[in-house]
């Protein structure tokens, strides 16, 4: 007897935005840039945190993590499509990509 194929396999963005989000740290850090100007302390912001984002010194800064490990994580997340990266001078700055993480709430509601 032949197995059924699986003609609905999982979109490979929502896999890929749900592998980054099983780790508690990017989860939270996602959270964060919710609101950066309640969860970051922003003394000498070069940008504007709502329009650019939140540059990872100030991440790293409230993560008390490595920068290093602060920048993998981000970059993780930006590769889910989560957050965007905005260069201002040499400082990375990421935001929360809102309207991608409404398409992947939307995609998770019909897989499941």
């Amino acid at each position: 007897m032949a197995e059924a194929t699986d003609t609905h396999a999982p979109d490979q963005d929502l896999v890929r935005a749900l592998r980054a989000l099983s780790n508690p740290m990017r989860l939270q850090l996602l959270a964060w840039l919710r609101d950066p100007q309640s969860n970051f302390s922003l003394g000498g912001a070069i940008a504007d945190p709502d329009e650019v984002g939140v540059c990872v010194t100030h991440i790293q800064a409230r993560a008390g993590l490595a920068q290093s490990t602060v920048s993998a994580y981000m970059a993780e997340l930006e590769r889910a499509g989560l957050v965007r990266s905005t260069r201002v001078g040499k400082w990375t700055h990421y935001k929360r990509d809102e309207q991608r993480i409404s398409e992947l709430v939307t995609a998770l509601g019909r897989t499941l």
